[in-house]
């Protein structure tokens, strides 16, 4: 039997959950930096996916197996620990953008980042419209 994706678009307004959820003034500072940003590179309006996570667009796959679902095209969350970007794809353009990104620690596919001034805002740019770009072209793929 198939999960259903808990990570779905809201109706919450991101402005609201960042007043709720974000303690840090710096935090807060940087969101809505990072919102302004997004916006511009992807092209598409900040919206809640989930509780806490900051999407832009929306991307459709389906595996082989015949799971599929929606995800946001690039996306970040404020966590009280760190920034968690969803922007990075298994592409070799990835790992290679990561080298010019600055100070970050790497999950699986979320790169943390403890705030803005810790990164290079021009390599977020390109990891972020490579993102775009391969998953356009891989409709098969969810990072």
């Amino acid at each position: 039997m198939a999960t259903k994706n808990k990570t779905t678009e809201t109706e919450v307004s991101v402005s609201d959950f960042i007043a709720s959820f974000v303690e840090s003034e710096q935090k807060k500072t940087d969101s809505f930096k990072l919102i302004e940003l997004m916006q511009e590179w992807s092209g598409y309006e900040a919206k809640m996916w989930g509780p806490s996570i900051i999407g832009f667009g929306s991307h459709h796959y389906k595996y082989a197996s015949g799971h599929e679902g929606d995800m946001p095209l690039i996306a970040f969350s404020p966590r009280k620990a760190a920034f968690s970007f969803y922007i990075y794809t298994s592409a070799e353009e990835s790992k290679l953008l990561l080298k010019n990104l600055g100070k970050f620690k790497m999950g699986k596919a979320c790169i943390y980042v403890n705030k803005l001034a810790d990164i290079d805002l021009g390599a977020l740019e390109q990891l972020c419209k490579a993102a775009i770009a391969f998953l356009q072209k891989h409709p098969e793929t969810a990072c």
